[in-house]
């Protein structure tokens, strides 16, 4: 499973990526990586209009606010079938 983070590296964004760690500890996924994508090109390429923004699989989940860690798991779930 590949989870990205995107954003510039701003709070949320770094917000972002420790509810991912801690949603990844809890949902028991045992393989997963975890990208911080900083580039603004790379980001565009996703249908985003604002950070932060995570993608799951290359699927687009979330972006412009801080979901839940139980929301991740959710998520998490459903990408891993």
């Amino acid at each position: 499973m590949e989870i990205k983070i995107l954003g510039t590296g701003c709070p949320k964004c770094k917000r972002l990526a420790q509810l991912a760690e801690l949603a990844l500890e809890r949902s028991g996924v045992d393989e997963a990586v975890i990208t911080k994508v900083t580039d603004i090109q790379a980001i565009m390429a996703y249908p985003i209009l604002s950070t932060p923004g995570l993608v799951i699989n290359e699927k687009l989940v979330c972006s412009g606010r801080l979901p839940s860690v139980d929301e991740i798991i959710a998520w998490l779930k459903e990408a891993q079938g």
